[in-house]
């Protein structure tokens, strides 16, 4: 079957009808009446040669393809719909439009917070939506891409995309202020025998693996999903963690920790912008990048 053949008006169609489950509520939802909605199931299923709904009681339930093309269909209606609501100019002062952005809540609070700023002052139209990146990134990187404008994400982590650099940052440790076990420095043993606080996603922190290579197994006492709880989890406790410079100088004045010199030379970061190659040309898109750009020249450098 060659996509010239296909009426792409059906991948509509089939998303409505693999998420509502029922041929009335799909067919509401995208403006067609139920008779015509039950065509359009009737021709997915002779394509697909599969019923996709079964019915099971009173309602509709998905067979095994119909699960199988839930999520991919979501991915081919969003790039379709990125696809034609491209542009050729695109006016910030004017325009409105929406960018989503996934990123952890470090690289929304170093980046993304003047990035805000800076769309507020010069896009007054224009909506941000940032959002945590799902646990399976690195696994669906190029689905989650089709359907977004760009992920803030180190390097070392995904590739094969096209991405812009955008400014570099260091792994620093962090104590309690009042922590007595520690003085300016943390040696090999000490990181082997104190607590531990860590960002549950280890693919985030390379740094903490890379204490692995020297003998040094982090006893993790706390996890969590964001960098800038962290802080708080070694207020008044014997715990030690890895965070980024940047964001260190952020938080400390928000809870009773200080920056200690670690043993090693922790290996650096730099974040950068990913994208999905459909967003190459697009003038939003490139505006987006523009001034991701101009941002991250304007940050201060590392001292």
């Amino acid at each position: 079957m060659r996509l010239e053949s296909l009426d792409l008006n059906l991948v509509v169609a089939l998303r409505a009808l693999l998420e509502e489950r029922n041929v009335t509520r799909a067919g509401r939802r995208i403006g067609l009446s139920q008779p015509a909605m039950s065509a359009a199931l009737s021709r997915l299923r002779r394509h697909f040669g599969d019923e996709l709904l079964d019915r099971a009681g009173g309602g509709y339930e998905l067979t095994a393809l119909g699960r199988v093309l839930l999520d991919r269909t979501t991915t081919a209606y969003d790039m379709l719909d990125r696809v034609f609501t491209s542009r050729a100019d695109f006016d910030p002062a004017t325009e409105r439009h929406t960018f989503t952005l996934l990123g952890s809540d470090y690289a929304i609070a170093v980046f993304g917070a003047e990035l805000s700023r800076a769309v507020h002052r010069e896009a007054p139209r224009v909506h941000l939506n940032f959002r945590q990146p799902p646990p399976d990134v690195v696994d669906r990187t190029g689905a989650l891409l089709s359907g977004i404008d760009g992920l803030l994400m180190p390097h070392g982590i995904i590739s094969d995309f096209p991405s812009t650099e955008l400014y570099a940052d260091r792994w620093v440790f962090l104590v309690a202020e009042d922590n007595p076990e520690i003085g300016d420095r943390l040696e090999l043993d000490d990181l082997a025998r104190l607590p531990w606080v860590t960002y549950q996603r280890t693919y985030d922190a390379p740094a903490v693996r890379q204490l692995g290579v020297l003998g040094v197994e982090p006893h993790v006492e706390v996890s969590v999903d964001g960098f800038q709880s962290i802080p708080h989890l070694l207020a008044g406790t014997r715990r030690v963690a890895l965070v980024q410079q940047r964001l260190a100088e952020l938080v400390r004045s928000v809870a009773a920790v200080r920056v200690v010199d670690g043993p090693h030379e922790a290996v650096p970061l730099q974040e950068s912008l990913w994208w999905h190659p459909v967003h190459t040309h697009d003038a939003a898109h490139r505006w987006l990048r523009d001034k991701a750009q101009q941002i991250a020249r304007a940050m201060p450098e590392l001292r």
